[in-house]
């Protein structure tokens, strides 16, 4: 990549790439259809509404790795949880991906809109928090407003402290909560 005018290379690594805006997606429960924030539509194998939120499980159609997900959107607590099915041996086999989110309910189709944190738990044994530079550019970029910005942190530091007063076991915080998601792997 070339060096702009008067930087050192140095400096250059520093660069960062221009962000995305927030990503939103779409989960149609009549048509059973998932649509990413690319607008790529994909088949839903199954939705089921709980109380606490709705499960979505499909396939994962033409990628290297990924073979299928189960997510749970938790519209009170901002949060999407997404169990990955990768093959045995893949270094996120056993782990749960949770990202903040907005959630807006409808009774025919669901959306969210991502907020860029997101939490990697290792169940039973750590929780890493992702993409906080992310977040931070998009505030400096106007993707999103100040507001919305501390709601997020909000929700990061509500789930991580959730998650290490119940060692790290994502089921035991949520079912402190009124929420009792079923896995099919879990």
């Amino acid at each position: 990549m070339p060096v702009p005018h008067g930087m050192s290379a140095r400096a250059s690594r520093h660069i960062q790439p221009p962000i995305h805006p927030p990503k939103v997606e779409s989960f149609d429960l009549e048509a059973m259809t998932n649509t990413d924030p690319k607008g790529i539509v994909r088949a839903v194998r199954e939705y089921r509404i709980e109380p606490f939120g709705l499960y979505i499980a499909r396939e994962v159609v033409n990628h290297p790795t990924i073979r299928a997900l189960e997510s749970w959107l938790l519209p009170e607590l901002g949060l999407r949880i997404t169990d990955w099915f990768y093959p045995p041996g893949h270094p996120w086999h056993d782990q749960l991906y949770i990202d903040v989110v907005r959630i807006e309910v409808d009774a025919r189709c669901w959306r969210t809109e991502d907020h860029y944190l997101d939490l990697v738990v290792c169940s039973g044994r750590s929780v890493e928090v992702l993409d906080t530079d992310e977040l931070l550019q998009a505030v400096l970029a106007g993707l999103l407003d100040a507001p919305v910005a501390q709601a997020a942190l909000a929700t990061t530091y509500r789930t991580l402290d959730g998650l290490a007063r119940h060692g790290y076991r994502v089921d035991r915080w949520l079912e402190t909560l009124g929420a009792s998601p079923t896995w099919t792997r879990h």
